[in-house]
């Protein structure tokens, strides 16, 4: 007995010992916020955009100084930007080294001198924005019709607008001719066929998610990641037919989504100050890996496919003015706090 009680008592040690080791490398694998940069600056914001090929990070500005402000993506040192642009997004075309604005009009700038080449005129309220590497096209999202106007991102000419019979958030590119773009409104995704420009399909949510806010891609596994505002969750379609697949849950006020394919992980970011973290186990099994604090009201995101870190942006802001708004209506904000604006890293 004695020597039985002995070899648990050594056990137990081991199992401390191990645990002991063990813990600080499951912390370091956890991600967290590892950067909360003030860069400061006046004006609105709503999308951000990582040019992890350029190495920068795009952030349109709105108010009485326009512009889009450009970061150093590894330092978040200032890096430059495009003045008296009223943009609500940007992405960059890496092959032609363009870039552009979802705005009206649209700016179209050189990324490497960040000098500007052009204005294009568009119709519509310009809002989400993509860039594809597969034929460099750049589609511009808008609210009111049209929905989506098509630019050539070599030259910046505009090839035509689509119809998408709702209003679009966010969008994705599986590399290979197929844009897929959540419709608020509607409940559902559309499917873009780039080379005729046309709607070739819609999924629809059908009830296990409403109001998507984000949307992003596993184009290897044919997975699309869909996510909504209520029910508050994350739906997994087959992208190739729309077959559902999964839902989990998410945070409360989702305006952005991503994917790193490197380590099979979807991203979404929240009003309420959460990232949350879904794990692809198979492009049928999925799993919450994590919820990341970052600050209440940082809603938008992007992912740097070099590093796999997570960027999202936010700023304080003083008392609500008074009287409080009508009931029905958005709640009323106070004036932003100088210098609060920040940029928030996600990371490991």
């Amino acid at each position: 007995m004695k020597n039985l009680k002995r070899s648990f008592a050594c056990a137990a040690v081991a199992v401390v010992a191990v645990a002991g080791f063990a813990l600080p490398r499951h912390i370091d694998a956890e991600y967290r916020v590892t950067n909360t940069a003030k860069v400061g600056g006046d004006g609105g914001w709503d999308y951000v955009y990582a040019d992890s090929v350029g190495r920068k990070l795009y952030i349109p500005r709105t108010g009485p100084n326009p512009r889009i402000t450009i970061f150093d993506l590894d330092t978040l040192a200032p890096a430059g930007e495009i003045p008296k642009t009223n943009a609500r997004g940007a992405a960059v075309d890496s092959k032609s080294h363009h870039g552009f604005s979802s705005s009206k009009p649209v700016a179209m700038w050189d990324t490497e001198s960040m000098n500007l080449i052009k204005t294009i005129d568009v119709d519509g309220r310009p809002d989400g924005i993509l860039a594809d590497d597969f034929d460099e096209h750049v589609y511009i999202f808008s609210h009111s019709a049209p929905n989506v106007t098509v630019i050539d991102g070599k030259d910046g000419k505009v090839l035509g607008t689509i119809d998408l019979g709702g209003q679009p958030e966010q969008a994705a590119s599986d590399g290979a001719g197929h844009i897929y773009v959540d419709l608020e409104d509607k409940d559902s995704v559309a499917v873009i066929d780039s080379a005729t420009m046309k709607v070739t399909n819609k999924f629809e949510l059908s009830g296990k998610g409403g109001g998507p806010g984000g949307l992003a891609l596993d184009s290897k596994n044919h997975v699309l990641f869909v996510a909504c505002h209520e029910p508050q969750t994350m739906v997994m379609l087959d992208s190739r037919d729309g077959k559902f697949l999964a839902s989990l849950p998410i945070g409360n006020g989702v305006d952005g989504a991503g994917f790193n394919p490197d380590t099979l992980e979807a991203f979404s970011s929240q009003g309420d100050g959460t990232v949350t973290i879904i794990k692809e186990k198979s492009p049928t099994e999925f799993v919450v890996e994590q919820t990341v604090k970052t600050q209440p009201g940082a809603r938008t995101m992007t992912v740097d496919a070099k590093t796999g870190k997570v960027f999202t942006i936010v700023a304080q802001f003083g008392p609500a003015p008074e009287p409080p708004a009508p009931a029905g209506q958005r709640p009323r904000r106070g004036p932003m706090i100088p210098g609060s604006f920040s940029i928030i890293t996600v990371g490991k």
